[in-house]
């Protein structure tokens, strides 16, 4: 991939170095290339560096478009807790804005982040897996009331 960007300064690392560097630089990592099971190793021990796997979008992606993009949260489905309420929806929510983002709305990727950044500065709404006691729908739902 590198030879097709040339101007992209890039790194080569295998996955243990690079889960070490994540925890040890992670500063040092802007974009992520590497294959499915990499990959999804690496995002989970990058979603737990930023507090919860409930904060971290993913986005498997075709940087030349000649394919599909996929947008998710890092921790997929969640099927052991879907369904309890408990599920922090900000993973999901966020990856609707890199959707947006993607596909060059611009406007829309940025209010729907800065509907979260309230909700999360607000330290109302938040659900088990960031030590508050509110629910799935009670954080979404504070959301929407952000974008209003």
């Amino acid at each position: 991939m590198a030879a097709e960007f040339p101007r992209i300064e890039t790194e080569s690392l295998l996955v243990d170095a690079a889960a070490m560097n994540f925890i040890r630089r992670p500063e040092s990592f802007d974009v992520v290339v590497g294959s499915n099971l990499f990959g999804d190793i690496l995002s989970d021990i990058s979603a737990i560096i930023v507090g919860s796997m409930g904060l971290a979008p993913s986005a498997n992606l075709d940087p030349l478009r000649r394919h599909p993009s996929m947008f998710e949260p890092v921790h997929g489905s969640a099927p052991d807790i879907a369904g309890k309420g408990i599920v922090n929806p900000l993973a999901t929510i966020l990856s609707v804005a890199q959707m947006l983002d993607h596909l060059g709305m611009d406007a829309a990727a940025q209010q729907v982040e800065q509907a979260i950044a309230a909700v999360l500065a607000g330290r109302k709404a938040r659900t088990p897996d960031l030590g508050g006691s509110s629910t799935t729908r009670e954080v979404g739902d504070a959301v929407l009331e952000k974008l209003g």
